[in-house]
């Protein structure tokens, strides 16, 4: 697994490396110091992962994230701070990230690459925490001018409260390709990316 490595502390940045690479499948084409390091490492290496820190100089980690999906919507980034902030957390769901780690949760960077590589969004027990809260009310927005249907939005409240498909299938006595099949449709005309930004859009349309 290749990565890049971007945070504003060379120290941080250099024992990350050092351990990171204590691992036998982990290899770190390079590392910086700004977002628009990560920009420009990202383009020029296209690793696997990008690991880098939000609060930096000029170019922060969201901004430079927001840039890098721009070009390829396919790139994992994982964002690793010690801002354990509501709106550094919504941001980083709304554009895209793959996770959001805080720094003193240091054991789980590790685990939390290797889930990101495999396709998974990771995020740290203490952003985690921080979902029930977001997600708690219901929508008042007025989801019919997207054409969306009353069982899509049952789907979207169901999505936004963390249940996996085969979960939502059982409850609306759906197959889960029926899920899979509405959950296509409701992306395609929210113009959202997957899931994660689904339940983002909910629950900033409270």
């Amino acid at each position: 697994m290749q990565i890049v490595i971007v945070d504003d502390d060379i120290l941080v940045t250099t024992a990350l490396k050092t351990i990171l690479e204590s691992n036998d499948d982990i290899e770190v084409a390079a590392i910086g110091q700004d977002g628009k390091d990560a920009i420009a490492l990202y383009l020029k290496y296209h690793p696997d992962i990008l690991l880098t820190d939000i609060q930096m100089k000029e170019v922060d980690g969201l901004q430079a994230t927001e840039e890098i999906l721009k070009q390829d919507k396919d790139a994992k980034i994982l964002l690793l701070t010690t801002f354990n902030d509501d709106e550094y957390i919504i941001k980083a769901l709304q554009i895209g990230a793959k996770g959001y780690l805080l720094k003193q949760d240091y054991n789980s960077i590790y685990p939390a690459l290797k889930a990101v590589k495999s396709g998974q969004s990771v995020f740290g027990t203490e952003v985690i925490s921080k979902l029930p809260d977001f997600l708690q009310q219901k929508s008042s927005f007025d989801y019919s001018a997207y054409a969306i249907s009353k069982k899509e939005l049952q789907i979207i409240e169901l999505i936004a409260d963390g249940l996996s498909n085969k979960e939502i299938a059982a409850q609306l006595f759906l197959s889960e390709g029926t899920v899979r099949n509405y959950l296509s449709h409701i992306l395609e005309k929210l113009e959202l990316r997957d899931r994660t930004q689904l339940a983002v859009f909910y629950y900033q349309h409270i």
